[in-house]
């Protein structure tokens, strides 16, 4: 068996930085709604044990998709950002792809060039409609396409014509026998983002203090043979049940950065490309539309009370020339979604600042030092509630004209320990459609301060050059990890990896998606593969390794991070040269060296590493 090249032990502790006749009801059965003037019932606390399962939430690895991202894999969809190398698994895909019959191939392409979205598409929004096409097919092997339909959204039927050609494409690769392994690195994927998924949902349900509602009931006409010959014969209803669930679906052909999100009758769909940080607004605002879905059909009748009001405020927003949903259902639904997640994320930075503040006072040495740490917290927080309006401002534009009122509201319930619930009927009953035109006009200055707050950390971003700027705290909390890093680099000289691994894993929870940490796992699973006697277990090492080196360039500022970035290039460059793959392992190295001799990095091994690679084995 080969010998892995040996791997110097290095952590980078440089540089951080809609009506309807369904009714619902959840598990457990929760009693009837109270009225608003009833008492409301408050949350009970979750159990210790937090199943996401409990709570809808479930990761599933979607074959449609991964055929349909393969299909545009060979048909030339590319999202890998110029000068960048693509993923592990992309690469693997195109090596599996090498023979395939180059008429079929061709044919994908052309199909796929010309229903290209014009500029400034995204390769996200390229890719989009795919995704929705994966989803609206029957499963394999037929993957049979919907029929065409002016009930099917546009952008579907764009590409629908796409379907034969990846029924084809299924056929004729070999995507069906490499199904099982794709659906091991999906299945691993999902596994990485299950913990940061679950901080989320708790987070998100303990703002609301409520639990999703994960069954739905819905009332269905029995028809029975005689019915139609009796003119007044009784109508009788039964009930079905069925389970509403919230599907974390992992894409590693997908683009960086973009979340595609689904609903397809009580299922919903958040497809994550790889590399995702689940505490992204978007997995939040799917989840929150998951969870707050249910009300707006349970006050139903409520929301049809204000339809006109809401009307109201949806004319005077055409009337500036703005394009809006008639749909009032579909504008409450907007409306709560971005209001809650707005206030959501306000609340959550105002409770960091707090607790910065206090930790400084505590330090304080006299009354000037307290008083500057005062105002300090003072403008941080009048800072935190201007980009909260400017959020608000944004999506009141996009047709959630309730959302600065919904916000408000919310603002009231945050602290009062009662599920959300219990206060909706007041909040759709309460507004006032002339303030909520005005809502622009009033909330400008907070936005325009917002805006010029937003413009000037992008300018000091760019002004970067190495050394990024903390502030007390944040020294603080990075020293820290430095300390731990250092630790866990003894626990390494050990050789003891599985305690290391756990370790850094755990840091992730405090540290998330810190590049070091990254970085730290991939050397981590080097240095153990270094010792495996068995090649399939050193071959995963390696993999796994390859995996985390690409977490951490993702995960880093070209900025400020190009250390970290230059030694994790150069140490996929040997781990491709060990596995014998030159073209992947010189992608590495050039990559490495395009970055420069900066300090810290990998500039000279790079070097070497790239002249090694032109020599002729001996």
């Amino acid at each position: 068996m080969k010998k892995i090249i040996s791997v110097t032990i290095l952590f980078v502790l440089g540089s951080a930085a809609a009506q309807s006749q369904n009714y619902f009801q959840a598990r457990p059965n929760p009693s009837a709604s109270p009225t608003p003037s009833a008492t409301p019932q408050v949350q009970k606390r979750q159990p210790a044990t937090f199943e996401l399962s409990d709570y809808g939430v479930s990761f599933q690895s979607e074959p449609r998709l991964i055929i349909m991202m393969a299909a545009l894999e060979a048909a030339g969809f590319d999202p890998t950002p110029a000068g960048g190398a693509p993923s592990v698994f992309r690469s693997q895909v195109r090596k599996d792809l090498a023979d395939l019959d180059p008429d079929l191939r061709n044919r994908l392409r052309t199909f796929y060039e010309r229903n290209k979205l014009p500029a400034p598409a995204t390769a996200a929004d390229q890719a989009a409609r795919y995704v929705s096409l994966a989803f609206a097919l029957g499963p394999p092997p037929s993957l049979e396409a919907p029929a065409r339909s002016e009930e099917l959204p546009m952008s579907l039927l764009e590409v629908l014509d796409f379907a034969p050609l990846v029924r084809e494409f299924y056929q004729r690769s070999r995507v069906d026998e490499d199904l099982v392994s794709y659906t091991r690195a999906y299945q691993a994927e999902g596994d990485r983002l299950r913990k940061l998924t679950a901080d989320v949902v708790r987070s998100v349900l303990s703002y609301l203090h409520t639990r999703p509602i994960t069954i739905s009931h819905e009332r269905v006409l029995v028809t029975s043979p005689t019915a139609g010959k009796k003119k007044k014969a009784p109508r009788t209803y039964t009930t079905r049940e069925r389970t509403r669930q919230f599907f974390i679906v992992p894409d590693l052909l997908g683009a960086p950065g973009a979340i595609n999100f689904r609903v397809i009758g009580d299922e919903y769909y958040a497809v994550l490309p790889e590399g995702t940080d689940p505490a992204s607004s978007e997995l939040r605002r799917g989840y929150l539309q998951y969870v707050t879905d249910p009300l707006l059909l349970r006050f139903n009748r409520d929301i049809a009370a204000r339809r006109d009001a809401i009307k109201q405020v949806l004319a005077e927003r055409e009337k500036a020339g703005a394009t809006v949903s008639p749909d009032v259902f579909l504008t409450v639904s907007r409306s709560l979604v971005a209001a809650a997640d707005a206030r959501y994320e306000e609340v959550r930075r105002l409770e960091a600042l707090s607790l910065e503040a206090r930790a400084k006072l505590r330090n304080a040495k006299d009354d000037a030092t307290r008083q500057a740490i005062t105002r300090e917290l003072q403008a941080a927080t009048i800072a935190v509630q201007d980009e909260s309006i400017a959020r608000l401002a944004e999506d009141y534009e996009r047709g959630a004209v309730l959302a600065f009122h919904f916000a408000e509201q919310l603002k009231g319930m945050e602290s009062s320990g009662f599920d959300v619930a219990n206060f909706f009927v007041d909040m759709i009953s309460l507004f006032d459609p002339a303030k909520e035109a005005r809502r622009l006009e009033e909330n400008a200055a907070a936005r325009q301060r917002a805006l010029a707050a937003r413009q000037a950390r992008l300018s000091a971003r760019r002004a970067e050059v190495e050394t990024p700027v903390y502030s007390e705290a944040e020294a603080m909390k990075a020293a820290a990890l430095v300390k731990q890093l250092a630790d866990i680099e003894q626990t390494l000289r050990l050789k003891d990896y599985n305690n290391a691994e756990t370790r850094l894993k755990a840091l992730l929870r405090d540290y998330n998606r810190e590049p070091r940490i990254f970085f730290a796992l991939a050397q981590t699973a080097s240095l153990a593969a270094a010792d495996a006697t068995d090649e399939e277990v050193q071959a995963e090492r390696l993999n796994r390794a390859l995996g985390n080196y690409r977490f951490a360039v993702e995960a880093s500022s070209p900025e400020t991070d190009r250390a970290i970035i230059s030694r994790a290039h150069e140490a996929m460059g040997r781990i491709y040269s060990f596995m014998e793959n030159s073209a992947e392992a010189a992608k590495e190295f050039d990559a490495a060296i395009g970055i420069g001799d900066v300090p810290g990095g990998a500039y000279k091994e790079a070097l070497e590493g790239r002249k090694k690679l032109a020599q002729p084995n001996k």
